[in-house]
């Protein structure tokens, strides 16, 4: 979604840092035509990736073998 040239006036550094940070480029409209201001050194998507605590990470293959059998409670009826 474009930004009008007044929002852009008004955050100029602020919108030229988030560009930076990201890699994400940002649209500009003005009377109906847009321009793109976008970072010339290419940023990893992989980058903007924000850690989710808990989550699993290592070798899913491992997930499969997984043997509980001893965390389980034996039914004594």
């Amino acid at each position: 979604m474009p930004i009008s040239l007044t929002k852009l006036r008004a955050d100029l550094y602020k919108i030229v840092d988030q560009v930076i940070e990201t890699g994400l480029p940002i649209d500009i409209e003005r009377h109906g035509k847009k321009v793109r201001i976008i970072a010339l050194e290419k940023k990893s998507k992989l980058a903007n990736i924000k850690p989710h605590p808990g989550t699993i990470t290592g070798n899913p293959e491992k997930l499969v073998h997984l043997d509980w059998s001893s965390e389980w409670e034996k039914n004594n009826s």
